[in-house]
């Protein structure tokens, strides 16, 4: 039986929110500053009154702009060495361990930038779909070339990736409302699972 597994990242595979992490790890003097700045553009984004999706690039772009994709790379990979696996659930981890890749596939679809998860998809063997930053001349330009990797937008990309592929059995895993489009339309899933 040929099963493909769709898990989300944040708060599902892992303890924490990898993007707050990741760019306090990158440049921690200009996230605590750009943080201050963005605390208005959060507290409209609690009261619903700010999409994530804006908020989100805001703020990424705030810390990121302008550098080198090179740069960015080797800091991802210091980040994923000095965070796994203590960021990661130890039962997301048993049970990523426990995959027979003979039958199965595993696919990694999360909101986070490709940039930062790419090292645990790597670590993992899975495919990644996320919101992809965009880099102009290996410069990144601070704005995604893929929607918000979120809500209904999960099931889009892996729809658009099976491309009629047949598995026997979709299984997804996730921890907020964001993964309910991919949670409903799996065959089989799981909400808050290895928590």
């Amino acid at each position: 039986m040929r099963k493909l597994y769709c898990f989300d990242f944040d708060g599902t595979l892992t303890y924490r929110d990898t993007m707050f992490m990741f760019l306090r790890h990158y440049n921690a003097r200009r996230f605590y500053i750009r943080f201050v700045l963005h605390i208005p553009l959060f507290i409209l984004l609690k009261l619903r009154l700010m999409d994530a999706e804006t908020v989100k690039k805001s703020f990424i772009s705030s810390v990121l702009k302008g550098e080198r994709r090179s740069r960015i790379e080797e800091e991802s990979d210091r980040f994923f060495n000095e965070n796994f696996p203590a960021v990661m659930r130890q039962n997301a981890l048993d049970f990523l361990n426990s995959r027979d890749p003979a039958q199965t596939e595993s696919w990694l679809v999360t909101a986070s930038l490709d940039i930062w998860v790419r090292p645990f998809a790597q670590k993992f063997n899975m495919k990644l779909l996320a919101t992809e930053a965009e880099f102009r001349d290996d410069v990144f330009t601070g704005r995604f070339i893929t929607p918000n990797c979120n809500g209904n937008e999960k099931l889009n990309r892996i729809r658009a990736e099976i491309k009629g592929r047949k598995f026997d059995k979709i299984i997804a895993f996730g921890d907020t409302a964001g993964d309910k489009p991919m949670l409903n339309w799996a065959d089989e899933s799981y909400f808050r699972f290895f928590h």
